[in-house]
């Protein structure tokens, strides 16, 4: 299986190679990683935002759709002489 494995190209990287990439990385992007992780940190924070909004939006939308559905419902009754007044007297 692993021999299959090697054959199609996959490489895991083990601790030292993670260290050594880390290092580099390091070493390209040192003075910038402040500003990176900043951004990194504004950007999951407006993600949030917007996820949260998006669920607001959609039970907004759900709510709408629920007091139309009743009203409609009770035109149809109302329509059809099955008033709920009607049906408990």
């Amino acid at each position: 299986m692993s021999e299959c494995m090697h054959c199609l190209g996959f490489w895991t990287p083990g601790p030292l190679e993670i260290i050594i990439i880390l290092v580099v990385a390091l070493l390209i992007f040192g003075r910038r990683l402040p500003e990176i992780a900043r951004n990194i940190g504004k950007s999951l924070t407006e993600f949030k935002k917007g996820v949260h909004e998006a669920k607001e939006v959609k039970e907004d939308l759900e709510s709408d759709v629920r007091q139309v559905k009743d009203d409609i419902v009770n035109e149809a009754k109302d329509a059809a002489g099955l008033s709920d007044t009607e049906q408990n007297g």
